[in-house]
């Protein structure tokens, strides 16, 4: 039984960047959703409570769970999320995890590195979707794209409450490694640093939209076209979270979507109700039009297939280049492009990512030399370090073959023109 005194609520759903649980939801599974909601913001309030101490908000956490579990009359949220559990099957294991992630919370205020970051998100966002999946009785390759998904909307809020959470909390999570590039998170908060904060903030969004782009097969995994229809509105406003966190600075101006963008989103969603989702790893081409490339025009003059294909190589050239030119420190980049080689090497049998699903269809059907893809890797490995020299003219050969002859070969077997390396 928990007899301290209650902390006031700080959110309602309609108070949350995303959709908690809205109106494209049955009835049924709404009121599941509210009530799984209604305690995680009880542990959440705890856990950023100002005025108790950090020893204080892990014995009220420790108490709010073992509310849970046996379903303490005395804790409203916790007992009914204790029934909910029992009629559905699914609640009391996500929202214990997500509890894990409060008390970390009540303790931790700084993460190293992505990784860090990443295994925070695990706990604090992710057992959230799962629980939307198992309540809806969702088949098991829904997870990693709701995960993904999941993973993106925590980070787009950490960035969007990047100010608040340093101010009020005294927490970070932005990965300190890549604010020393900054100066450190004094300089990092700055007005004046707004230059070196927006490098550390793009990176940190270019990973976001990898996220989001491996979300979005999401849809077409889903058998309830309810669910469905919310998974593609969310993905809809992630995306457009991202792109005004990319606009403005969240240190300076409060970023949030407007009511309209929700409007629209929902109305996206809505079509998901009567609409077969399209394929999702075909969106990828979202790289191109981001990027703004001089090259999209170009591509555009290909038959279909060929257009998907090279949209595939750009892709995927854009994402490592990415983590090259990026903020990370140097071994998290080389950690991020290796991963990139495992998933290249991962084409024939089972690639995990939108962007490696898309590579292997276009090998497929245009015999792509795949040993172009790992040349690339070779080049951006070198532009990873911390300082790129080249100390001869043949280095400097061997460079410019894997940054660019690499991505030309490649291209020459979509052209069709396969036996053209010397010009490639």
């Amino acid at each position: 039984m928990i007899d301290r005194p209650r902390i006031e609520a700080t959110k309602t759903p309609k108070d949350e960047s995303f959709p908690v649980a809205s109106l494209a939801l049955s009835p049924e599974h709404r009121g599941a959703i509210l009530a799984f909601y209604a305690f995680v913001r009880v542990a959440d309030d705890i856990a950023d409570a100002p005025n108790i101490s950090a020893a204080e908000k892990l014995t009220r956490l420790e108490a709010l769970e073992q509310a849970l579990v046996i379903g303490d009359p005395s804790v409203p949220e916790a007992a009914r999320l204790y029934r909910i559990a029992r009629e559905h099957k699914s609640g009391i294991v996500q929202a214990r995890d997500m509890l894990r992630a409060f008390r970390q919370d009540a303790i931790k205020t700084r993460y190293n590195d992505w990784t860090a970051l990443i295994d925070y998100c695990r706990l604090s966002a992710n057992p959230a979707g799962r629980f939307l999946l198992q309540l809806h009785q969702e088949c098991a390759s829904a997870q990693a794209p709701a995960d993904a998904l999941c993973t993106a909307l925590q980070i787009l809020n950490h960035l969007q409450d990047c100010r608040q959470d340093y101010e009020q909390l005294g927490r970070i999570y932005i990965p300190l490694q890549w604010m020393m590039s900054t100066g450190g998170e004094g300089a990092f908060f700055s007005t004046l640093q707004s230059t070196a904060r927006r490098t550390v903030i793009d990176t940190m969004l270019h990973r976001v939209d990898e996220l989001i782009d491996r979300a979005r097969i999401l849809p077409e995994r889903l058998q309830n076209k309810r669910l469905r229809a919310q998974s593609i509105a969310t993905i809809a406003l992630a995306d457009r979270l991202s792109q005004l966190l990319r606009r403005s600075d969240p240190v300076v101006e409060r970023v949030e979507v407007s009511k309209a963008d929700a409007a629209c989103a929902f109305l996206t969603g809505l079509g998901g109700l009567i609409r077969k989702p399209v394929n999702g790893d075909a969106r990828i081409t979202a790289a191109v039009r981001r990027s703004g490339s001089s090259f999209r025009l170009g591509m555009q003059s290909l038959s279909h297939e060929r257009r998907r294909a090279i949209h595939a190589v750009y892709a995927f050239c854009r994402a490592v280049d990415d983590i090259a030119d990026g903020a990370a420190p140097a071994f998290e980049k080389i950690r991020a492009l290796r991963e990139w080689r495992r998933e290249i090497d991962r084409l024939h049998r089972a690639p995990e990512t939108p962007i490696g699903r898309e590579l292997a269809r276009a090998s497929s059907l245009f015999k792509l030399p795949i040993e172009g893809c790992h040349s690339l890797l070779d080049g951006m490995e070198i532009d990873s370090a911390e300082r790129v020299r080249l100390a001869s003219d043949y280095d400097l050969q061997l460079y410019g073959r894997r940054v660019a002859g690499s991505v030309s070969t490649l291209s020459m077997h979509i052209f069709g023109a396969p036996k053209a390396r010397a010009f490639a």
